[in-house]
């Protein structure tokens, strides 16, 4: 069973082979910290998330490594904006993005780069590019000459001949449009060259330099990071597909050209959110951060599930629809993996909580559906039978007493039901023992409600209403509404 990726660079699905056997380093190009995470975010840190504990969990030691981008013309607008400094509002959206991420259980990486604290690679990168003759100096500004680099564009697929001016290309129709009254493009020799270093603008922060006070270019952060946490080739590069172009074409031409070594030898992009077809976009008004969303009641898990149905490389479309679905298989899920909280010493586990790594068929069908390109959807089928048996077991227990599974058979599905769940991230709370004076537990509720929702299904609506009056009777009510059925306690 061989991990095979699709990598952008070559545009086909190879084996994996790491540089060191036995260990990634992997590199995910992280978010602009001037504002809240929105559903993007969410989609990529869950995707990279899930890949790097895959990866683990196959037997790989993963070092991970997410930068933030810290200094930014939008960070120094809404700093102004605020009266305030572009390190505090830097500050603030990296304390809230951890926030964001803790809810929907992302694993901190291994280590957060800021830009602001890498300067002294930044600067030895940009020296290094200025001796080889792949950058120049300009009026205090630094620029990457990029037709000095022969392989520029080999990411992206782009030529530079496709892009001249008046010119469409392949790719969206995507094409250099030039001012020529920008005193930027008059300081450049050739419009394609980008800033590495940009001179200080008053009023601005800036940092000493061999060039003259000024902030670095934001291609050249990534470059100067990965290299200096991870070394010259890495072998995972992740990052959401809006980047190929011209972030990441632009550090691999900064990083090769000086190291002469592939920057990584595998180049993984995730698909962008739409939100009910539509672009996410704050003029549209269908842009939504991961805080709105949860507070609105969206169950976290319910989130990690809709991005995990979607292969990860493709758009997915964010609407009503899809999250009701999402939460609706979450709840089959978490009724599976409570299984044992719930049933367990009823069935005589020695330790119903109890739960380590294993191997049996439905793993191994696990891993090899997975190991096509990280197919986390069709993962997801084999959770979601392990789910479906051990929930028609439930209920056959808490109807007639007995379950048709001997118990240590629903024990080891119940044990990989909780193992490859923990894989794709996806964990219930396990809600503690109920007083005995409050009636049904919080997981029982669930199960019933599951239940009158099957029954509703079916058209069978006197079960639907024997389970609601059982319900009212244990001082339960139901809501329901569009986005599903919601209860509280009497």
């Amino acid at each position: 069973m061989t991990l095979t990726l699709y990598n952008t660079l070559t545009r086909r699905q190879e084996p994996f082979e790491t540089v060191e056997p036995g260990k990634v380093k992997m590199y995910y190009c992280g978010v602009t910290v001037y504002d809240y995470c929105h559903l993007g975010h969410a989609r990529a840190c869950i995707v990279w998330d899930v890949v790097r504990r895959y990866l683990q969990f196959i037997g790989y030691e993963v070092r991970y490594i997410q930068n933030f981008t810290d200094i930014d013309d939008k960070i120094l607008n809404r700093a102004r904006v605020e009266h305030s400094s572009m390190e505090a509002v830097a500050d603030r959206f990296i304390k809230a993005y951890f926030e964001d991420m803790a809810r929907l259980g992302i694993k901190e990486a291994d280590e957060y780069p800021r830009a602001t604290h890498t300067m002294n690679g930044i600067q030895r990168l940009i020296h290094e590019l200025e001796n080889k003759g792949f950058a120049y100096p300009a009026e205090g500004d630094v620029y990457y000459a990029v037709r000095q680099f022969a392989e520029y564009g080999k990411l992206s697929g782009r030529r530079l001949e496709d892009m001249q001016a008046g010119k469409s290309d392949a790719y969206g129709g995507l094409r250099q449009r030039v001012n020529i009254e920008d005193p930027e493009y008059q300081k450049k020799k050739d419009p394609f060259d980008f800033a590495l270093w940009k001179a200080a603008k008053p009023g601005e922060p800036a940092w000493e330099s061999p060039w003259g006070a000024g902030r670095p270019g934001w291609h050249i952060e990534c470059s100067a990071m990965v290299r200096d946490r991870l070394g010259d080739t890495i072998d995972i590069h992740a990052g959401g597909a809006d980047l190929i172009f011209p972030h990441h074409e632009n550090e691999i031409a900064q990083s090769e050209a000086v190291t002469g070594k592939p920057l990584s030898l595998y180049w993984l992009h995730n698909g962008m959110v739409k939100v009910d077809g539509e672009k996410m976009s704050k003029s549209l008004g269908n842009f939504i951060t991961i805080r709105e969303l949860l507070d609105r009641g969206v169950d976290p898990m319910a989130v990690r599930l809709f991005v995990l149905t979607a292969q990860y490389r493709t758009p997915i479309d964010f609407t009503d629809e899809a999250i009701a679905a999402a939460t609706n298989g979450w709840h089959t899920i978490k009724e599976g993996l409570l299984f044992g909280y719930q049933y367990g010493k009823k069935l005589g586990w020695v330790e119903e909580g109890e739960n380590s790594p294993i191997e049996n068929l439905d793993v191994e069908r696990f891993q090899e559906i997975v190991n096509n390109d990280f197919n986390f959807p069709g993962g997801l089928t084999v959770l979601f039978e392990l789910a479906k048996e051990l929930r028609r077991e439930g209920h056959i227990l808490v109807h007639e007493g007995k379950t048709e599974t001997s118990p240590d058979k629903l024990k080891h599905q119940w044990q990989t039901l909780v193992t490859l769940a923990g894989v794709l991230g996806l964990e219930a709370e396990i809600e503690a023992e109920p007083d005995k004076n409050n009636g049904l537990s919080d997981a029982e509720i669930e199960a019933k409600i599951q239940q009158r929702q099957e029954a509703r299904q079916g058209k069978n609506f006197a079960e639907s209403d024997r389970i609601r009056d059982e319900l009212q009777a244990e001082g339960i009510t139901l809501i329901d509404s569009r986005d599903g059925t919601r209860w509280h306690r009497n």
